[in-house]
């Protein structure tokens, strides 16, 4: 729901705009740069056990900010700087005889490079892009141990910390559509980057000002 309001509000933005075009609206060849936030879905903050399942909340905040260079309206290149944010998620389990608390989070980073291609259209942009991705993808996982409840004197095995850092480059891939008016533009996208652990995306809403 929040992803189709967002792009009601650009559409909207665009149709409550419309005009005879003016030579200066058709600025949108040159640099760029800007910023974004919005919302990711981060797969890998979870299942590191599959014995002990949580529940999971993979949603959260992410950011970014980025620059490209189109020099034709309909090609350009653009490179981002994604944090797609630090969500976590943890269970406790009893059965009557055994009781387990377990603790994830991950939080993936990226650095993107990507070819864009544009349809360009009078205030509007539809645009997709597919590129390469600098993956950092943090994973920590916390278990206290099994403990016997009904027996006082029952052996409780130490907590065990499981920690990764691991890089990757992967495919990343996007699309969107976004609005302008002189140098600046208002859009609205979905990104997503391959990932061995998970495939983090976002759909984020962003500015971008051509110089």
């Amino acid at each position: 729901m929040k992803r189709l309001t967002a792009c009601g509000l650009v559409v909207g933005l665009c149709v409550l705009g419309m005009r005879p075009v003016a030579a200066s609206d058709w600025n949108i060849v040159g640099l760029y740069a800007g910023a974004g936030i919005g919302e990711s879905t981060v797969r890998s903050d979870y299942g590191f056990d599959p014995d002990y399942p949580v529940d999971s909340h993979p949603h959260h905040t992410a950011y970014k900010v980025l620059a490209g260079i189109r020099p034709i309206p309909f090609v350009g290149a653009e490179a981002e700087y994604i944090d797609f944010g630090h969500p976590s998620s943890g269970d406790g389990y009893f059965n009557g005889l055994n009781s387990l608390d377990y603790n994830a989070d991950s939080h993936p980073k990226a650095t993107v490079l990507s070819a864009v291609g544009y349809l360009p259209l009078p205030f509007i942009d539809v645009f997709a892009k597919a590129g390469v991705a600098r993956l950092e993808t943090n994973l920590n996982s916390y278990t206290a141990g099994l403990c016997t409840e009904i027996d006082p004197g029952g052996y409780c095995p130490p907590p065990v910390l499981s920690r990764q850092h691991a890089w990757e480059t992967k495919a990343a891939y996007g699309a969107g559509v976004q609005a302008h008016f002189l140098g600046l533009a208002v859009r609205a996208e979905y990104e997503r980057i391959n990932s061995t652990f998970g495939d983090p995306d976002a759909f984020m809403v962003s500015a971008t000002w051509t110089f």
